[in-house]
């Protein structure tokens, strides 16, 4: 990357955007519009619609009869599959500009956003236009006489509502196994960043993907996303975002049509290193990345670091010179390790949380502040906190910022306690050259991901499951084409 080239895309204006409806770009009925700020420096970038019940209908409407007429349910997979692919190699060739259009709207620094967001949505897409034609049905083994087949068929049309903090990545883990089975969609992206989703859309249909089969309709979740969780005719509907949020979707599918509903509710993760851990340094610098990258707005952030009592101050340091070292601010400099915080509203949550502490005594370790607000724009400097227990909110709340809770542990059955001490369940580290250990924890740990030696540094190959209220379902891997198909059953007598 050059730093001229990233600097001549923040600067491009960017025109009011519409909803992508039946392939053509629409304002909202109303014509209402909402502003989109960038954290950069609080800055007015654009506007987008709001959009209410009547303009999910209208898409809800043309996505159904794009399904029942077959225009892309009824393709043979290896038709999708040269669509999807020829997708990923437009959202390739267009990397750049899409990771700084998303950066000037949620604020991840470039250096992440760049592969953590086009990069990743087109391997996704890739992924699963590959795959499709090579899922099988079965043949079940019946009396002679008797065919017993199981079909797997798409369901309809999935309602997929993703949040702010990776738009293209997580919209592409909803749309890629969504479209690859034959569903139409329609898609909600966060008020605050739709602005990257739109465009992937529009790459969508320069690729081949028949108009009808994917609307963006962009608005607020209590207008926008209420509509979809509510429609009789969206079949499936797919979520990540808060935990209250997601009780609400499940309550709109009872209240409406019983509608298929996957939940990814973010989690308090721990990451656990013990004395034997093969490498402290990589454990160190490796803590610091699972919570700092993206000023800690990773679902799977380890936010909880257990460090092992006979090494603790030890280590304690070394994350804190390693923190210490990171440069915050703009996220279109390149020079700069950590971005913004993506709106006001958050910045004030996270320092809310520390105000507490400090009215407790707790021990702020480093950081704990505002920066750079003279620019404008929404910075907090990486925190670390120690004295920290399980009658604490923040031991307990998924806070979302650049806030690490570090917590000693004595025993593995100490550490295992502390790590299951949560309401969440979606991801977990360990460091130990222990193999017996390493085994320990993962089978005790109540977590869908468990990483040892390194902290969530999976792929396409695995899925992202939750536990406890960290959700249901699974993003990622074949297992996420179940969500989005039906089995059906064909019983022959011969």
């Amino acid at each position: 990357m050059e730093q001229n080239i990233i600097d001549e895309l923040r600067n491009i204006q960017i025109t009011p955007r519409g909803n992508l409806i039946n392939g053509k770009i629409s304002t909202s009925l109303s014509g209402e519009t909402i502003d989109v700020v960038s954290p950069i420096d609080g800055n007015h970038m654009t506007m987008i619609p709001r959009s209410r019940r009547e303009d999910v209908d209208l898409a809800v409407n043309v996505a159904k009869l794009a399904f029942d007429d077959g225009r892309w349910s009824n393709q043979p997979p290896v038709d999708r599959k040269k669509v999807l692919i020829k997708w990923a190699e437009l959202v390739e060739k267009e990397a750049l500009s899409l990771a700084v259009l998303g950066v000037r709207e949620n604020g991840t620094e470039i250096n992440m956003a760049l592969k953590a967001e086009p990069f990743s949505a087109a391997a996704t897409l890739r992924y699963y236009g590959e795959a499709i034609d090579k899922v099988y049905g079965e043949i079940a083994p019946t009396a002679e006489g008797i065919l017993g087949l199981i079909k797997k068929e798409p369901i309809g049309v999935v309602g997929a509502i993703v949040p702010w903090n990776f738009p293209l990545m997580i919209g592409a883990w909803k749309i890629g196994p969504a479209l690859a089975a034959g569903n139409s969609v329609i898609l909600k992206p966060a008020e605050s960043a739709s602005l990257s989703l739109l465009r992937l859309a529009e790459l969508g249909l320069e690729a081949g993907l028949p108009p009808g089969v994917l609307q963006v309709v962009t608005g607020y979740g209590s207008e926008a996303g209420q509509a979809i969780a509510l429609s009789k005719d969206v079949d499936v509907l797919t979520f990540t975002g808060a935990g209250p949020t997601g009780r609400k979707l499940m309550e709109f599918s009872a209240q409406s049509n019983l509608k298929r509903v996957y939940l990814e509710l973010g989690g308090k993760s721990p990451n656990i290193v013990f004395s034997d851990a093969p490498d402290l340094e990589l454990a160190a610098k490796s803590a610091v990345n699972a919570i700092f990258r993206n000023s800690g707005q990773v679902c799977v952030a380890g936010s909880r670091l257990l460090v092992e009592h006979s090494i603790y101050q030890n280590f304690l340091d070394k994350v804190c010179n390693y923190t210490a070292k990171l440069k915050v601010g703009d996220p279109l400099d390149l020079s700069n390790d950590i971005g913004a915080v993506h709106s006001e509203a958050q910045l004030l949550k996270n320092l809310r949380f520390l105000d507490s502490l400090k009215n407790r005594e707790k021990n702020i370790v480093l950081g704990g502040d505002r920066l750079i607000e003279e620019s404008g724009g929404f910075y907090m400097s990486p925190t670390i906190v120690e004295n920290v227990n399980s009658k604490d909110e923040i031991f307990h709340e998924e806070i979302f910022g650049p806030v690490l809770s570090v917590i000693p542990f004595s025993k593995d059955e100490e550490a295992i306690s502390i790590a299951n001490d949560t309401s969440y369940g979606l991801a977990a580290g360990v460091w130990t050259s222990n193999l017996s250990r390493a085994h320990k924890m993962a089978n005790g740990i109540k977590s869908g991901m468990i990483t040892v030696n390194t902290y969530a540094g999976t792929d396409m190959t695995v899925p992202l499951p939750g536990m406890k209220e960290s959700g249901n379902g699974s993003d990622k891997s074949l297992h996420s084409l179940e969500k989005y198909t039906n089995l059906k059953t064909v019983w022959v007598n011969l």
